[in-house]
């Protein structure tokens, strides 16, 4: 699609803790127009979105529940943020000709399984459409992998760790499939684990699509730590000898060399059997001529005024703006399922504080 010199117009898929993050991103863009969103609850139906984020204004664009009434809107994009995806709705967006940017678990669409991925590529090429997936991690630190590849002659190996103590989130229904509190050696949890964090395989698999290298395996290795105290952890029990850490791996290799690996390390305690190492950062690595290392804080503006609210929105900012930020070259792009690699610079906006 061609970028014209009208405001892009967007529809915000819910409106929760991510997506109120979207929308005040997406207001603040004059090449943006928020002209409607789509809302799960029938109490949300006819309200003004402005008002379902807490922003303290009207915006003129009210929720809806029908998403014939979203195609209706002709949107350029959909900001697709639920906490679980649907596939259906996926392909009729895009089979509408409808942009869709998310943080629905999607980078390449492996996790949600061959048939579903081919499904929602040929749903986006027959409507014209591009869908893109990213996130604080996986999509924007991946991304950001790549690129800091540029001053190397070869790359060897290239590895994105995301290790932080998490436990100030851990009582957010997106988390309730990773465990926090269950038995040492409980039966399937390491499974469970590895479906909860399949989207890591995604980005694995962007990172060597994007550094011109197919691969012929992606496995998940999958450690705990347990709590060697009972854990004061926000919304879950963590009771002392059940899991309050996690290490996942998930690895790329080619012909049996491994190359690529996603990295993350969450823990809800600080008390660790094993004690383990926490950067609270994402930490890169890339291995090659030359050698290099990246280590990425997300720090708050004004750390002296920071509270336990802002932490929280802050989190959710981080994963919202990727995508809300690539929306003008989402659209701009080819159609089909389109990464990183298929997009020209992905920035924010610059703006003089005054």
């Amino acid at each position: 699609m061609t970028l014209t010199e009208r405001p892009l117009r967007i529809v915000q898929w819910t409106t929760g803790k991510i997506a109120s993050e979207a929308v005040r991103g997406i207001v603040e863009r004059p090449e943006l127009e928020l002209v409607g969103a789509f809302a799960f609850s029938k109490e949300k139906v006819g309200q003004d979105v402005g008002e379902l984020v807490g922003l303290g204004r009207t915006l003129g664009a009210t929720a809806t529940d029908d998403i014939e009434a979203i195609i209706a809107l002709k949107p350029d994009c959909v900001v697709y943020m639920p906490l679980y995806p649907d596939v259906d709705h996926l392909t009729q967006l895009l089979r509408a000709g409808i942009n869709v940017v998310s943080t629905a678990g999607f980078i390449t669409g492996r996790a949600y399984g061959a048939e579903a991925r081919a499904a929602l590529d040929e749903a986006a090429r027959a409507g014209g459409a591009s869908l893109f997936g990213s996130g604080i991690n996986p999509g924007f630190a991946d991304y950001i992998a790549t690129v800091a590849s540029g001053p190397c002659r070869e790359v060897n190996y290239v590895s994105v760790t995301e290790s932080f103590n998490i436990g100030l989130w851990a009582a957010d229904a997106n988390q309730d499939e990773l465990g926090w509190g269950r038995p040492a050696g409980d039966p399937g949890h390491a499974e469970d684990i590895q479906k909860a964090t399949a989207v890591f395989g995604d980005a694995v698999e962007a990172i060597a699509h994007q550094l011109g290298l197919p691969l012929d395996d992606i496995r998940c290795e999958v450690g705990f730590a347990h709590a060697a105290t009972d854990a004061d952890v926000p919304g879950r029990s963590v009771p002392a000898g059940t899991v309050a850490g996690i290490d996942v791996r998930w690895i790329g290799a080619d012909a049996g060399v491994d190359v690529v690996e996603a990295h993350v390390r969450w823990t809800v305690a600080a008390d660790l059997d094993p004690a383990w190492d926490v950067a609270m950062a994402y930490l890169i690595e890339i291995r090659g001529t030359p050698q290099i290392n990246l280590r990425i804080d997300v720090l708050p503006a004004d750390i002296a005024t920071f509270t336990l609210d802002d932490a929280s929105a802050m989190g959710s900012m981080i994963t919202a703006m990727p995508a809300v930020n690539a929306i003008p070259a989402v659209v701009a792009a080819r159609p089909g399922i389109v990464t990183y690699a298929d997009l020209p610079t992905v920035a924010s906006r610059l703006r003089p504080k005054r």
